[in-house]
C-alpha cells in the first residue's frame, strides 16, 4: 500500500474502504463477510475508512468490526453530519453523538459536511454557529479533521472550498466526470491550496466497469498494459498527485486484493501518451451513445433565466449512456436542488445561447426533449417535494 499525506503531514493509504455498499443478508449488513472484506484490507495497508450517518447499518456496522478486531485507534473513521437535515442548533450535537455511539468511539478522525450542493448550506450552517461547533470538537480532539462532501457544478464547489479553512474534501471525480461537478479545475484549486481531495465514485457506481459500451470493452481488453477497466480508471486518479485517496466499495475479497494490489503499484507520472488516448477513445465510445453532442465547455452560459444548460444535457445524455435512472438521479442531485431554480420551464427562448455554442446545437428545442425526459411526473413532484423541504431549512 502507498500513502499520501493529508493536511498535517500524516498518512493517508491511497486506496480508502467505501463502507456504503456492504453486502446484506436478510434485512441487515452480512457483518461476518463485511468483516472478512475490511480485515483484509487493513492487513493489506488500507487505513482509511468511509462511512455516513444515512448508510443504513453502515456505522453501526463498522463500529462493531473495528471494536471486535481492536484496531479502531490504527485506523481512521470518515463520516458525515446530515446537514440536509439539521434544522437547529441542538439536533447538530444530536446526530453526532448518535454517530459516535454507534460507531463505538469518542472521536472522528474525518468529519464531513455531507452532501453539499450550494453555497446556501453552508451559509446556513453558519447561523447555527457550525463554525464554533467545529472548534470546539476540535479542540476537545472529537474531531481531528472537517470537511465537506459535494455533489453540484464547479463555481459552487470553489465558493464553498474558499468559505472555510477546510481541512479535506470529498469529490465525485472519474474521467468521464473531468469536466463536471467539481471537475478538474475543482481538483487543481483544491490542490494549489493544499487541501486533501478524497474521491468517490471512481468506477461511476461501476459504470465504467460492466456498463461501458461493447467498443470500449474491446478496446480496453486489447490495451498494452493489460489493465482491466478498473484499473484504468483507478490509475488515471491516481496519476494525479492532487488526489489523496480515492474510495471504493469493495464487497468481495477479490477485489481487495486486487484493489490493493493496484495501489501498492501505481506511480504518479506513469500514465503514457498511449494511456491518455486509451482514456479518450472510451470516453468517445461512451459520447457515441448520447443524444446531444454538448461538450460541457460553458459558452452558452450564463442563461439570462438561470437555466443550468451543460448540466441538463450532461444528465440527459447519462440517461442514455448510462439508463434512465441514473441521468435523473443526477439531475435531481446537481441541478435541480440548487437554491435558484434552475429548470428548463425557465427559458425564454430568447436564442442567446444558441449564438455561442459552438457545437451548433439547437439549444432551445433540445432542452425541452431534455426536460421531458428528465423530469416525468413522478420525478416531478419527487422533485418539487425535495425543493420545499430544502428551501424551507435554507430560509
Amino acid at each position: 500500500m502507498q500513502y499520501r499525506k493529508n493536511k498535517y503531514g500524516e498518512e493517508i493509504s491511497i486506496l480508502g474502504y467505501g463502507c456504503m455498499r456492504f453486502t446484506q443478508k436478510g434485512r441487515g449488513i452480512d457483518l461476518e463477510k463485511a468483516e472478512k472484506e475490511i480485515m483484509a484490507a487493513y492487513n493489506a495497508g488500507v487505513n482509511y475508512f468511509d462511512t455516513a450517518y444515512i448508510y443504513p447499518g453502515s456505522e453501526a456496522a463498522l463500529g462493531e468490526i473495528l471494536e471486535k478486531n481492536g484496531i479502531r485507534d490504527k485506523i481512521n473513521i470518515a463520516t458525515k453530519l446530515p446537514q440536509y437535515m439539521i434544522r437547529n442548533q441542538g439536533a447538530i450535537d444530536k446526530y453526532f453523538n448518535e454517530e459516535l455511539k454507534r460507531l463505538r468511539t469518542d472521536y472522528v478522525d474525518y468529519y464531513l459536511m455531507h452532501h453539499m450542493t450550494d453555497i446556501v448550506e453552508w451559509e446556513n450552517l453558519k447561523k447555527l454557529d457550525i463554525e464554533k461547533w467545529i472548534a470546539e470538537k476540535k479542540s476537545s480532539g472529537q474531531i481531528r479533521n472537517i470537511g465537506f462532501s459535494f455533489h453540484g457544478d464547479t463555481d459552487s464547489f470553489l465558493k464553498i472550498l474558499n468559505a472555510y479553512d477546510w481541512d479535506f474534501c470529498l469529490i465525485q471525480y472519474n474521467y468521464l466526470d473531468e469536466f463536471t461537478q467539481a471537475g478538474a479545475e475543482g481538483v487543481r484549486i483544491a490542490g494549489e491550496k493544499g487541501i486533501p481531495i478524497m474521491i468517490m465514485e471512481p468506477l461511476r457506481g461501476g459504470k465504467l466497469v460492466g456498463m461501458l459500451p461493447e467498443k470500449a470493452k474491446h478496446d480496453i481488453m486489447n490495451n498494452s498494459r493489460g489493465w482491466s477497466a478498473a484499473e484504468l480508471a483507478f490509475r488515471w486518479l491516481w496519476n494525479q498527485p492532487q488526489v489523496t485517496c480515492v474510495l471504493s466499495g469493495m464487497n468481495s475479497i477479490e477485489m481487495v486484493a486486487e484493489n490493493c494490489r493496484i495501489a501498492s503499484e501505481v506511480k504518479v507520472g506513469d500514465f503514457s501518451q498511449e494511456d491518455f488516448e486509451l482514456i479518450e477513445k472510451v470516453k468517445k465510445s461512451i459520447k457515441e451513445t448520447e443524444k446531444v453532442g454538448c461538450t460541457g465547455c460553458g459558452y452558452c452560459m450564463p442563461c439570462p433565466k438561470g437555466v443550468d444548460i451543460p448540466g441538463t444535457f450532461r444528465c440527459y445524455n447519462h440517461m442514455y449512456s448510462e439508463n434512465k435512472h441514473a441521468g435523473r438521479f443526477e439531475y435531481a442531485q446537481t441541478v435541480a436542488l440548487r437554491a435558484e431554480t434552475p429548470f428548463v420551464s425557465q427559458c425564454i427562448e430568447c436564442g442567446k445561447c444558441e449564438q455561442h455554442c459552438p457545437q451548433s446545437i439547437s439549444i432551445r428545442n433540445q432542452l425541452k426533449e431534455a426536460d421531458k425526459a428528465l423530469r416525468p411526473l413522478p420525478y416531478k413532484v419527487g422533485i418539487n417535494v425535495a425543493r420545499s423541504f430544502l428551501l424551507k431549512k435554507r430560509k
